[in-house]
C-alpha cells in the first residue's frame, strides 16, 4: 500500500497561505531502513492539502536537531544504528526541548523503543554475545526486554484514543517486525488494543502515549495506512481540531489493508 500513496504525495509541498509548520525527520541513515521516511511524506502532504507552508526538515547524525519544528519522527534501525542514534540524541538534547515546548515525538519501532526508558540489543561487534541494557531517552515510560519470539506480520489494533467509535475508523493497521517485547510503566498508556499480531508483548497492547510523544511498532508507513492518526498527530502539533480531509484513494488503500489483515484471522 505504501509504494502507491507515496506516489501520490510525493514532490514539492510548495508554500501555502497558512502558517508554517516544519515536520523534522530525525536520523534517517540509522533509523530508515523499513520505509518509515512516509511518515513525513504523508505529514507534510496532508499540511499542504490543507493550506499550510508545510516543511520537511531531515537531520542526520552530526548536525543539531531544530528547536522550531512541530513534529519530529523517528523510524526503525537494526541494533547497531540504535545504540548510534541514541547517544547520538542523548548528546544533542533537541527531542527534550522539543518535548518541553509542547512539540509531537511520534517514534516507530526501533525509535519506540529509543524513546523509552532502557532497551535491550545483542551486542553488535560479537555474533551470538550477551545482550546488553542500553539507556532510553526516557520520554516515554516503557521498558523494552528480548522476547520470546519474533513479532512479524500484520497487525491490527484498536485506537484507544478513538475508543468510542465502533467503526473501522478506530482501528489502526500496519506491518510489525521487532524481536523487543516493550512493557509499559505507570507513566504511559497503550495507544491501542491488538485484534490480531503481537504488539508490545502478551498484554495484548501495542504502543505508548505520554502527552504529546508516541511511541508504536507497525510499519507501513503506519500513517499511509492510517490516515486518521496522522491528522492526530497534527492536531497534536497544532492544537486546533483540522478539517475533514477527504480522499477516495486513500480510503480505498485503507479499506484493502483492513480486508487483508482481517483475512489472516
Amino acid at each position: 500500500m505504501g509504494d502507491a500513496l507515496l506516489a501520490d504525495v510525493s514532490g514539492e509541498y510548495g508554500p501555502g497561505d497558512g502558517p508554517r509548520v516544519e515536520v523534522v525527520l530525525v536520523y534517517q541513515s540509522l533509523l530508515g531502513i523499513y520505509g518509515d521516511r512516509g511518515n513525513a511524506t504523508v505529514l507534510a502532504r496532508r499540511l499542504a492539502w490543507r493550506g499550510f507552508d508545510a516543511v520537511l526538515t531531515v537531520v542526520e547524525p552530526g548536525e543539531p536537531l531544530p528547536d522550531t519544528g512541530q513534529v519530529y519522527l523517528l523510524g526503525g534501525g537494526e541494533d547497531a544504528a540504535q545504540i548510534s542514534a541514541v547517544r547520538a540524541l542523548q548528546a544533542d538534547g533537541g527531542l527534550h526541548r522539543a518535548v518541553d515546548r509542547g512539540a509531537v515525538v511520534f517514534a516507530v519501532c526501533a525509535g519506540y523503543q529509543i524513546a523509552g526508558r532502557t532497551f535491550t540489543v545483542g551486542d553488535p561487534t560479537v555474533p551470538g554475545g550477551e545482550d546488553q541494557v542500553i539507556e532510553g531517552l526516557g520520554l516515554l515510560d516503557v521498558t523494552t526486554t528480548r522476547g520470546p519470539r519474533r513479532a512479524v506480520g500484520e497487525i491490527l489494533s484498536r485506537w484507544r484514543g478513538r475508543s468510542g467509535d465502533s467503526d473501522d475508523s478506530a482501528l489502526l493497521t500496519g506491518f510489525e517486525n521487532h524481536g523487543g517485547w516493550t512493557r509499559l510503566g505507570p507513566d504511559a498508556e497503550p495507544l491501542a488494543d491488538v485484534e490480531v499480531g503481537v504488539g508490545n508483548c502478551a498484554d495484548g497492547t501495542e504502543g505508548a502515549v505520554n502527552g504529546t510523544v508516541i511511541g508504536t511498532y507497525p510499519h507501513g508507513p503506519v500513517l499511509a495506512r492510517n490516515p486518521a492518526l496522522a491528522d492526530h498527530l497534527l492536531e497534536l502539533a497544532l492544537g486546533e481540531e483540522l478539517a475533514p480531509l477527504p480522499r477516495p484513494e486513500i480510503d480505498a488503500l485503507r479499506t484493502q489493508r483492513l480486508a487483508a489483515v482481517r483475512g489472516t484471522r
